[in-house]
């Protein structure tokens, strides 16, 4: 089944230890069910130092699956994601707006 939220798409946590915070996908991984989103599900990773970056105890976004986000449309709410052919091409809508989300 195709993955109804895509990465850059402003998702509110509808469950969990992040629920009510919102924030913006960095990247979806659909064969998993899961997304990594900006600022939320944190968790500390121990990271050896290299020529590049600073080694340490450093936060990272964990995945949250993708049952437990739910889209915010225009007008701030969260609504479910669906899709119907707009002539002929297959877009994303709001479910409780009916607003086409990507045209």
């Amino acid at each position: 089944m195709a993955a109804k939220l895509k990465k850059g798409d402003k998702v509110v946590v509808i469950a969990g230890k992040d629920k009510g915070k919102e924030g913006t996908i960095s990247s979806v991984d659909p064969t998993a069910g899961k997304a990594v989103v900006e600022g939320l599900n944190m968790a500390i990773r121990h990271t050896k130092q290299s020529q590049s970056t600073q080694g340490g105890r450093l936060p990272q976004a964990m995945p949250i699956d993708l049952s437990n986000l739910s889209y915010v449309d225009a007008n701030g709410k969260p609504t479910r994601v669906g899709f119907k052919m707009d002539g002929d091409k297959k877009v994303r809508f709001a479910k409780t707006t009916g607003d086409v989300i990507d045209a």
